[in-house]
């Protein structure tokens, strides 16, 4: 099989897989611990590449190559530390209450919890292009926000989700300590935060 009929295949899997994170999320997160691959975080890493390129273009506002490529920088490292460091931070800590996991697998589990956060913020930078602020206070715009609120508040709650499941069964730990580790981490990924919020790179945190 050449490289394009390699990447068609692994594409539908990585399509069915984010499936199967909406319709079964426990089934599916205990199919990506026992038989992920590194290779399927490209599929996560293009989305995010498109989601920069994208979001680059709204805030420089103007096709200035410089800038657009200093934004897309920016935006491209704040997430990867913020990845790596979430990821850093679980695995120190489940290391510390002696949890039998290895490093890679904390990576792919962690990294499917991107695709609610890459979702947001892509509908987010859409929106922004088709609907720009200020919104109005009419039927038909309060009706908008309402739906953005049901929107954000499912997202919210599927990535919560992810997160417990990429805790629960990459860990293999049981309730109490998953929420041990979630404890221990959130001063950690709080600072990283806040900083970037202080830096003007991130609003709301891209975790």
């Amino acid at each position: 099989m050449d490289l394009i009929g390699m990447l068609v295949v692994d594409a539908v899997a990585f399509g069915r897989t984010v499936a199967g994170l909406i319709i079964r999320p426990y089934e599916t997160y205990r199919r990506i611990i026992k038989h992920g691959k590194v290779g399927e975080l490209v599929f996560i890493a293009a989305a995010m590449v498109l989601y920069f390129s994208l979001a680059s273009l709204v805030k420089v506002a103007s096709f200035r190559p410089f800038l657009l490529t200093q934004q897309f920088t920016l935006l491209l490292w704040a997430s990867v530390s913020g990845a790596l460091l979430s990821v850093g931070c679980i695995y120190v800590t489940s290391r510390l209450l002696r949890a039998r996991t290895t490093f890679a697998t904390v990576l792919i589990a962690w990294s499917y919890t991107l695709i609610p956060t890459i979702l947001w913020f892509l509908t987010t930078s859409l929106l922004y292009v088709i609907l720009p602020p200020p919104r109005t206070t009419s039927a038909l715009g309060i009706t908008f926000s309402l739906l953005f609120l049901i929107f954000s508040a499912t997202l919210l709650w599927w990535k919560i989700t992810l997160c417990y499941l990429t805790l629960r069964f990459s860990l293999k730990l049981n309730l109490a300590k998953s929420v041990l580790v979630a404890v221990l981490c959130a001063p950690v990924l709080a600072w990283w935060a806040v900083n970037m919020y202080r830096w003007g790179v991130f609003k709301v945190p891209f975790l």
